[in-house]
């Protein structure tokens, strides 16, 4: 990460690192804090609306205020994995396997592949495990490289935890593979049920989830600059590199009851326990249905197994609180630019002028620009079928496109510009220690050269 004090030139390398330089040197310039971005964002959906949609003034403020409360219980769910997840990162068994698989990296430019590709491979069961999983790797990488004083470049590391968010919509945790996959769902009178084998065990699918495992993780390791041209730490990234948060709260010499129950481990396990029975039913009665609520209470049970009683699992909770301060303020932000592009009509002008300028071969390409676009202001996978869905599959039967082409179509758009988009970082960057402009020329990087995956694909690739 570059000092803002002592510029760094990183004009030498390969051309794509060149090309990776000159974008962090923009990201580094322009690019504003998350909240800000959610800020103006907002500005932008309500002008939008304005001149675009023909809603007056009034009427946007009313779509934005109408949206603004309606994530409230997926914020909960965001803070959750979160909090949860580095729970069980700061269990002792955990931190050796982090520190172990950290430990594979001899260089720099290895730790941006590895923790590109645990990223993604993470992605395939879960977005929010990923997400965890790859901020957590990339803080241990940073510490295993520095203490053997070995050179990296630290945003490029975090941004390769990031990419699992580009990459998950065609695999088990796909909100919109799930959602039409599901009886009942408010789309079903028009495309009936979709197996979620179908959605994903598809030629097309199958092939872009096989070169989103193998190209994005080489993309990162080409980005890392020479070693003599990677960026200075600065003190908030060394500070949260070097934490060590202690997550065991000793029993006191002349323990109470209370302090005896604060770690009976027969409370701890009797919970988890519940807790495993629920799990192991649900598993055995759904199969493999993995949600992010079930992801929620596996890291919480783990985590209360693995620190074996309430007290240090408790302690560790609180050393992760902090991570998910700008989930809280931003939530309510994005849930307001849902709102007033959902009901002012706006994401139906932006289909539909798509639509218009399509054909049957150019139709998938338009469907995955089109989602590409409202991600921007939409970021949420079911957020956005809620609201593009209806209009992209009324638009696919109008043009005889496939329907899960279509529907995998708005998917890869959906994760696709999240690699431009920082709402989904701000867990990350509290981990790492990192702002948003640190990672995102990379992020940027990895997204216009992974584009072509999902161009290609969805133009010329059978479903």
């Amino acid at each position: 990460m570059a000092s803002e004090s002592k510029p760094v030139r990183r004009d030498e390398g390969n051309v794509i690192a060149r090309v990776g330089a000159s974008l962090t040197r923009w990201s580094m310039k322009y690019m504003p804090d998350p909240s800000i971005f959610a800020v103006v964002l907002t500005l932008i959906a309500f002008v939008l609306g304005i001149v675009v949609a023909r809603q007056t003034p009034m009427q946007m403020v009313q779509n934005w205020y109408k949206g603004l409360w309606e994530l409230l219980a997926f914020a909960m769910q965001m803070c959750l994995i979160i909090i949860t997840g580095s729970a069980v990162a700061e269990a002792p068994i955990a931190k050796k396997g982090i520190r172990k698989l950290a430990g594979i990296a001899k260089s720099g430019k290895q730790a941006a592949w590895l923790v590109t590709f645990v990223s993604v491979l993470a992605s395939f069961l879960h977005w929010g495990l990923s997400l965890i999983v790859g901020a957590l790797l990339a803080k241990e990488l940073a510490k295993e490289l520095r203490i053997k004083k070995i050179p990296f470049e630290y945003g490029l590391i975090a941004a390769g935890a990031y990419v699992g968010q580009m990459t998950w919509q065609g695999m088990l945790s796909s909100s919109i593979g799930l959602l039409i996959a599901t009886p009942g769902h408010f789309l079903e009178d028009q495309i009936g049920v979709i197996p979620i084998s179908q959605y994903m065990f598809n030629p097309m699918n199958i092939i872009i989830t096989i070169a989103l495992l193998v190209l994005p993780p080489i993309f990162a390791g080409m980005l890392h600059p020479k070693e003599e041209h990677v960026s200075p730490l600065e003190k908030t990234a060394i500070e949260m590199i070097e934490l060590e948060s202690e997550a065991v709260d000793e029993m006191p010499e002349n323990p109470s009851v209370g302090d005896r129950l604060n770690h009976s481990r027969i409370l701890a396990y009797a919970l988890a326990l519940m807790g495993v029975v629920y799990i192991v039913y649900h598993f055995a009665t759904k199969g493999f249905d993995l949600d992010i609520n079930m992801v929620n209470a596996i890291f919480l049970f783990a985590g209360i197994i693995m620190h074996g009683n309430i007290a240090n699992y408790i302690r560790a909770v609180k050393n992760g609180i902090g991570g998910v301060s700008g989930i809280v303020f931003q939530f309510p932000l994005y849930a307001g630019i849902m709102g007033m592009i959902k009901y002012s009509g706006l994401v139906d002008i932006l289909a539909t002028g798509l639509v218009s300028i399509s054909t049957p071969f150019t139709f998938p390409l338009w469907t995955f620009i089109s989602a590409s676009i409202v991600n921007l202001f939409v970021p949420s996978g079911g957020g956005q079928w809620a609201v593009q869905g209806p209009i992209a599959v009324q638009s696919a039967m109008m043009m005889n496109a496939d329907i899960i082409k279509t529907a995998l179509a708005v998917g890869y758009g959906n994760t696709w510009t999240n690699m431009f988009q920082p709402f989904w970082a701000i867990a990350l960057l509290g981990v790492t220690g990192l702002k948003a402009k640190d990672i995102m020329g990379y992020t940027t990087a990895i997204m216009l050269m992974s584009g072509l995956i999902f161009i290609l694909g969805v133009l010329f690739l059978p479903v």
